[in-house]
């Protein structure tokens, strides 16, 4: 039943296999090693080129088939006969590799015959053109987008045999080469070459006379120098013939020089600069790499020429003001991004199809570099930020970005749009003005967890109290949805979600502090002022003290939440924490003792009155001065509760209180000691 259910697939593949292609094949079998020999050369001039014809011949079995019972794979069978000659098994290697370069389906077939294992026992052997052909068909293979990289570190044997295989040709140098520069993806990788002598042994390539050697080791740099101080700080001082490799990747910037050799220069000295290796204000990067970079965005340059130089440089200046400042007036590169939104040009104006489809390919990676420049660009200068917004159309262009297909531009434009709603002018402004709080609480309702830890943050500042986009925000629902992102998984999400609820909560009125207190819930609250991120923790008081501000709010809320927060202020405190925690906790506390009411709920607590005794003897002045205002606000002489102000004077005066005032005011810290002076002039009052 098998043979009957399989047969009608394979006719119907071979038959569309033509006669000659089966030849091909059937020649690999003759007990003739010539004619073997012959066969492979004439399979490797028929298949160079024409894809169909690769296909054919997989299918055929010549390679395995995912169509018919596997046959004997038989070029990787001659490859590894000990039987076959040099020339057979280099020619083997030949056609293995130009089938490679035929469709992914084609390296997916010959992944799945573990060609790999096979190539690399084949760069075992004496025979130099023989290592070439097999690493020519490996660089093929492992350069594919369908290929693990991961299949290179498999064994650990095979990296320190390509690096002594580097000294033997050009050939060797070009194909090594280039399969470590794609296969090195990430820190691990980059550890691994780095220790097995990367840099040592591809330096010396960069004065090749091959410019094709040359350039797949600048490559290698590129990504080993990626985001590693290690590997950055090690290339900075490395010297090939007498020059520093700075120095020679500064000559290969100049603009006599091929456009793929300056970026990719370019892209070294930035990756080392980022990593530390090279200052922001060394020459090599404001004089030589910043304005090659800026050219690379010119209208003269390929798209994707430009799409790279945009990209790299909103890395590279990403940190730096005073290169942000540079890039900015550097042949007036804020207009010059303007151009890239203009693709692809309108189509009733294009008559050539290829270049409207190369135009619609690079159209949405020139919008996603733009709009990374202009976020770094725009990162910390308000004047700076003033002259984006006033570029044509940006703000229209940002805001139809947050609804773009494309979920690389859509994250591309949220970050812009973060970076700007840094200046309070433009939130007062241009944000109003574009309503621009509408499509962002769109993207939050459903974006990918990388799209809302940018999009909530700028949320944040569009909930801080001078934006003019609060109040309709707050009524769009987005309490709810901020005490959502707070149960996030990611923290950034949390700390995002806490940060914004923090925000909302500053000078608001007792409705919007209760409803977050309401859909926030204490149980969440708790588990938030137990969250292992630092930073989620902070939000969280920063959130609480924000709630409890407002004599009247501070009352209302310490009523009907007065236990669990004091329980969560002694489990702060008690617990090991850093300064800054404990200091925004006393903080807390002090917002309670300002309450006309939620004061007793200290005065009643010995534990917590022996705590704040505890931080006004302690070694650190933040923790003390917090601690003073607890005091100074228990004590102060003015409205009175249920226990009057003679009354909490006296129990702390009986706690030792004011003998630790009088120590304070003859502390050498003139806040602290001008504190401690106005807390004993109540007693005397």
């Amino acid at each position: 039943m098998a043979c009957l259910l399989e047969t009608p697939i394979r006719m119907s593949v071979l038959s569309e296999v033509t006669a000659s292609s089966r030849h091909y094949v059937d020649r690999l079998f003759d007990p003739d090693p010539q004619k073997v020999l012959q066969g492979v050369i004439d399979m490797k001039n028929a298949v160079i080129g024409n894809n169909k014809q690769k296909a054919n011949l997989i299918v055929l079995g010549a390679v395995p088939s995912l169509f018919i019972k596997p046959l004997p794979f038989r070029l990787l069978y001659l490859l590894q006969q000990e039987a076959s000659s040099t020339e057979l098994k280099t020619e083997c290697a030949v056609v293995l590799g130009s089938l490679a370069m035929g469709t992914e389906n084609n390296v997916k077939s010959l992944l799945d015959c573990h060609i790999i294992p096979a190539l690399l026992q084949g760069l075992l052997s004496p025979d130099l053109k023989f290592i070439e052909a097999c690493l020519r068909c490996l660089r093929t293979i492992l350069t594919s987008a369908v290929t693990p990289e991961e299949l290179l570190y498999t064994d650990a044997t095979v990296i320190p045999h390509l690096m002594a295989l580097l000294s033997r040709s050009r050939y060797t140098q070009e194909y090594i080469c280039q399969i470590f520069s794609h296969c090195c993806k990430g820190p691990d990788h980059q550890t691994i070459l780095f220790n097995h002598g990367a840099v040592q042994n591809i330096a010396h390539l960069l004065t090749s006379l091959s410019y094709k050697v040359r350039m797949q080791a600048l490559k290698c740099f590129s990504v080993l120098a990626f985001e590693n101080p290690q590997v950055s700080m090690t290339l900075v001082n490395v010297l090939v013939d007498g020059e520093l490799l700075p120095q020679i990747f500064v000559k290969m910037l100049q603009r006599d020089k091929p456009i793929e050799m300056q970026l990719t220069a370019a892209k070294c000295l930035t990756y080392m600069c980022r990593a530390g290796a090279i200052r922001t204000d060394d020459g090599c990067i404001v004089l030589k790499t910043l304005p090659c970079l800026v050219r690379m965005c010119s209208k003269e340059r390929l798209l994707e020429e430009r799409v790279e130089g945009a990209e790299t440089l909103a890395y590279l200046i990403e940190p730096d003001v005073e290169l942000q400042r540079i890039a900015s007036v550097t042949d007036h590169l804020i207009a010059m991004l303007a151009d890239y939104f203009k693709y692809p040009s309108s189509v009733s104006a294009i008559t050539d199809i290829k270049r409207l489809d190369h135009d619609l390919k690079h159209a949405h990676e020139l919008r996603q570099a733009a709009f990374k420049l202009y976020a770094s660009l725009g990162a910390n200068d308000e004047d700076i930020r003033k002259k984006i917004i006033e570029t044509e159309n940006m703000m229209d262009r940002i805001v139809t970005g947050l609804s773009e297909s494309s979920v690389k531009v859509r994250l591309a434009a949220v970050r812009c749009l973060h970076s700007l709603s840094r200046s309070v002018q433009q939130l007062r402004t241009s944000f109003q003005d574009h309503a621009v709080w509408k499509p962002l609480m769109k993207v939050l309702q459903n974006a990918p967890d990388e799209i809302l830890v940018v999009a909530s943050s700028m949320l944040c500042n569009l909930l801080l109290e001078f934006s003019p986009s609060k109040e309709p925000i707050l009524e769009s629902g987005a309490v709810e949805l901020l005490c959502g992102l707070t149960q996030s998984e990611n923290p950034a999400l949390r700390v995002n979600g806490i940060w914004a609820l923090m925000n909302m909560a500053f000078q608001a009125e007792q409705k919007i502090k209760a409803d977050i207190l309401r859909s926030l819930s204490t149980e969440q609250l708790f588990r938030l002022l137990s969250d292992s991120d630092l930073n989620v923790l902070m939000k969280t008081l920063g959130l609480l003290r924000n709630l409890l501000s407002t004599r009247p709010h501070i009352d209302k809320i310490m009523s009907t939440h007065g236990k669990q927060i004091m329980q969560a202020v002694t489990l702060i405190l008690e617990g090991e924490h850093n300064i800054e925690v404990k200091e925004q906790t006393l903080c807390i506390l002090a917002n309670i003792a300002d309450g006309t009411t939620a004061k007793e709920l200290i005065m009643t607590n010995d534990d917590i009155l022996q705590k704040i005794k505890y931080y006004m003897g302690h070694s650190h002045v933040k923790l003390q001065l917090a601690a003073m205002f607890c005091i100074s606000n228990l004590i102060w002489n003015e409205e009175e509760g249920e226990i009057g102000s003679q009354e909490r004077q006296d129990k702390l005066r009986d706690m030792g209180i004011v003998d630790i005032l009088h120590k304070l005011s003859q502390s050498p810290d003139s806040n602290l000691c001008d504190k401690a002076k106005m807390a004993l002039q109540q007693y005397l009052a």
